[in-house]
Order: C-alpha cells, then structure tokens, then sequence
C-alpha cells in the first residue's frame, strides 16, 4: 500500500464521518429551531388567552361599575341612599379597580390607553355621586350633570373593547371581523 492509498483511505474515513457530523448537528439545530418555534408559539397563545381573560372581566367590571353608578343616582333621586347601595357601589369599584390594575400588567399601550380612559371616567363619576351623596357637590355638580357624565362613559367603554377586541384580533379598524 502506498501513501496515496492510505491518504484516499484516511480522506474517505473523514468524509464519511464528518458528513454524518455535520448532519447529525444539522438535524439537532433543526431540532432546537423547532421547539424554539413552538414555544414560541404556545407563548403567543397562553399570553392571548390571559389577555382575552383579563379583557373580558375589565369589561364586564367596567360596565357593572357604570351600572352600579346609574343605580345609585337613581337612588339619589328618589330618596337617601342605604348601606346596601353603598356597598354594591363599592365592590362594583373594587372590582373594577382590580381588574383595571391587571390589565396594567398584561395590556399594550393602546388598550391600556382606552382602559385608563374609562377609569379617569369612573372615577370622575364615582367622586361626584359621592359628593352629592354626603350633600357637598362641588359647584356646578348635580345629579343630572353626573348622570350625564355617567352616560358618556359609555362611549369610552366602546371605544375600550373596540381596542381590546383588536388587541386580540377579533376585529380590524373599521370595526369588521378579521378572516380566519
């Protein structure tokens, strides 16, 4: 055998392993890609399904808040309000404050932007039926001006699911569903 033969020999033997090397750390990079990828993507998801979660009790929290503020002015209205009104007030605002203070956590700016929208709203409401309450309105405060800034928080509520159902992809800008 001569030293060409054991060179080709020698040359063949490291082609051979090293092909399988190569490959075999291809496949393992092809491999960790894959669960990068799909870890990836069940992120994207639990994180879409906490966000849905925490969009859908603010929402629901928010308009109890809203209702809960029309009932005690009509309460108001008609006669002096009784610790049960009170307190249905008060847990309907802590409700929302807790769900308001999870969102902070989880939402992107333009949800939390419409989200901080409706709770300057809530409690700009909530500071004025309180004072008309304790009979020390500000000037200018009655039930009929807190009833309807009470109303208007409609709107921003709207406005604050349109963002969040965008958010989560329910719908696009011009308010129509996406395609799946």
């Amino acid at each position: 055998m001569d030293l060409s033969s054991v060179i080709i020999a020698v040359a063949g033997v490291a082609g051979t392993l090293g092909g399988a090397l190569l490959t075999q750390r291809g496949t393992e990079r092809a491999k960790r890609l894959e669960m990068e990828l799909v870890r990836d993507h069940e992120e994207a998801r639990e994180n879409r399904s906490l966000r849905r979660t925490c969009y859908a009790e603010l929402n629901r929290d928010a308009r109890q808040f809203t209702t809960a503020l029309n009932s005690h002015l009509h309460v108001l209205r008609e006669r002096g309000v009784e610790q049960a009104e009170i307190d249905a007030l008060e847990e309907a605002k802590a409700a929302h404050r807790d769900r308001y203070s999870e969102a902070q956590m989880i939402a992107p700016e333009e949800v939390l932007r419409r989200a901080n929208a409706v709770n300057q709203a809530l409690n700009k409401v909530y500071g004025q039926v309180k004072r008309l309450e304790r009979g020390a309105p500000e000037p200018g405060e009655t039930i009929e001006t807190a009833a309807q800034a009470q109303y208007e928080v409609w709107d921003t509520l709207r406005a604050l699911r349109t963002a969040m159902r965008r958010d989560l992809g329910v719908s696009q800008e011009d308010g129509e569903p996406t395609s799946p």
